[in-house]
């Protein structure tokens, strides 16, 4: 079990959920996962639920904004990726062909980000931590495990995160189809691979399970849909699950770092 006080610059360090029914999307967690739910409010008609377990901030859940409802996006799990800063890493991030659709700005006192595109059109959160420093769990049964990048093409990406982040990523041998692994500071950091025929480029995020075919089948007598079956990886077993909402995420069971 991975306890966070803090990340290398360059790592995933946190996810949110932006969906179109908040309360019915802790619900469908919170019963999967065991999480519990912390609602700050934001605004008069904002909250961010921050979801834990045991205590420990694992991920949060909000409502999708109405930009993203207005322009047909679905609801989607966000990955952050903590930078040393925001701003730096929008400008670099931008040099290297990215769109940056939100610049860089402070969430209250708990950090600053940005929103950004890469050039192959997935999207995903720089964070720069102040009192938040993302989860304090990892690596966990209900906890962030992987994050892995659906690409149109592997080695544009590969060389733009390479350049943006200074991640390692080498091709992992044996494999049954191509993939990359990414590794930050000498740590597994997620993977890439190509996307399939009609699906976006976009980051996936995975949640560790301890039995993988009961999870995957609780997330569908909770009203989620199974997309790919439970399947042997070799280092261990994955299926991708989309939930009431419909938002995409995936199951990971097997040996995880601390």
């Amino acid at each position: 079990m991975g306890e966070r006080t803090k990340y290398t610059p360059g790592t995933f360090s946190w996810t949110d959920l932006a969906t179109t029914d908040q309360d019915a999307a802790k619900r469908f967690y919170g019963q999967l996962f065991g999480w519990q739910a912390v609602d700050f409010p934001i605004d008069e008609n904002t909250t961010y639920s921050m979801m834990q377990i045991d205590g420990k901030d694992v991920a949060a859940i909000s409502p999708q904004p109405q930009q993203q409802r207005d322009a047909g996006a679905p609801p989607l799990w966000n990955s952050y990726v903590t930078v040393e800063s925001a701003d730096d890493a929008a400008n670099r991030a931008q040099k290297l062909g990215a769109t940056v659709h939100a610049p860089p700005f402070d969430v209250m006192d708990v950090g600053r980000m940005a929103v950004i595109q890469d050039p192959q059109g997935a999207f995903f959160m720089a964070w720069e931590p102040k009192q938040h420093i993302g989860a304090s769990l990892v690596n966990a049964r209900g906890a962030l495990s992987w994050n892995e990048l659906a690409t149109r093409d592997m080695d544009a990406s590969a060389s733009f995160y390479r350049e943006l982040f200074g991640w390692q990523i080498e091709p992992m041998e044996g494999g049954a189809m191509p993939y990359l692994v990414i590794q930050n500071q000498g740590h597994g950091n997620g993977g890439i691979r190509s996307a399939q025929e009609n699906e976006p480029s976009y980051w996936l995020v995975y949640f560790g399970a301890n039995d993988i075919e009961a999870d995957t089948k609780h997330a569908a007598d909770l009203g989620g849909t199974q997309l790919v079956e439970p399947t042997d990886i070799g280092v261990g077993k994955i299926s991708v699950v989309q939930d009431p909402q419909g938002a995409v995420f995936a199951f990971y069971a097997g040996q995880f770092e601390d």
